[in-house]
């Protein structure tokens, strides 16, 4: 298991900052865990797992959230 940084995820996702930060409050994106005080990360799977769901919506011509 890897877990990657904003910086990592954004390149990965293709999203600002604020566009992951506001589908996480809307539970449209993976919730990122804790790494300690101030500091989060996401496990990768979990993102590309996301990514890999909006592809098969989007292939099939679904609504993507």
């Amino acid at each position: 298991m890897k877990i990657l940084r904003l910086p990592e995820v954004r390149e990965m996702a293709g999203f600002s900052r604020s566009t992951i930060y506001v589908w996480m409050n809307k539970k449209e994106f993976p919730a990122p865990i804790s790494l300690g005080a101030r500091s989060v990360g996401w496990i990768e799977e979990e993102i590309e797992d996301w990514i890999q769901k909006r592809k098969e919506m989007s292939r099939a011509n679904k609504r993507i959230p």
